[in-house]
């Protein structure tokens, strides 16, 4: 009797320090950005999941996620934050800009071209004016709109 107490107090104990080691805690914290304005709308994103938040218009936002994982913060135009939680329930972010040139860029029908290598003629047709038209194939639609 005595022998069966001990070993399933030995096998509770086992089960519960287990338990311990992967616990979830609640993070919460606030995305800022290099003047420490709020980010509303940045994703908060636990790495190696698909579980995600975002920030609210304070940039506050809050997460429940394993004690030894990490956090990935990002926001559009912002370069990528990794942050690991090592326990912690509070983590604040300062996010940095991210630059980027952006060249202009036309769509054609074959691919995507720069502006400035496009040699042609453009033209351009709006949807509206093809609802209405009783067509069979495509460049019906298109006879007499376009050059070509």
């Amino acid at each position: 009797m005595k022998f069966t107490k001990l070993l399933v107090f030995c096998f509770l104990s086992i089960l519960f320090s287990v338990y311990a080691q992967a616990q979830d805690v609640t993070v919460n914290g606030k995305v800022i950005d290099e003047n420490g304005l709020p980010i509303p709308g940045a994703t908060i994103l636990i790495k190696g999941t698909s579980k995600a938040t975002a920030s609210d218009i304070d940039g506050n936002y809050q997460i429940k996620a394993a004690s030894n994982g990490a956090l990935v913060f990002s926001f559009i135009g912002y370069g990528k934050v990794e942050e690991p939680i090592k326990g912690r329930t509070r983590i604040e972010v300062k996010l940095k800009p991210e630059s980027q040139s952006l060249q202009e860029v036309v769509v054609v029908g074959y691919g995507t071209q720069k502006k400035s290598v496009v040699t042609g003629s453009i033209s351009s047709i709006k949807a509206s004016d093809l609802e209405d038209l009783p067509i069979t194939r495509v460049e019906q639609s298109l006879q007499g709109r376009v050059s070509g």
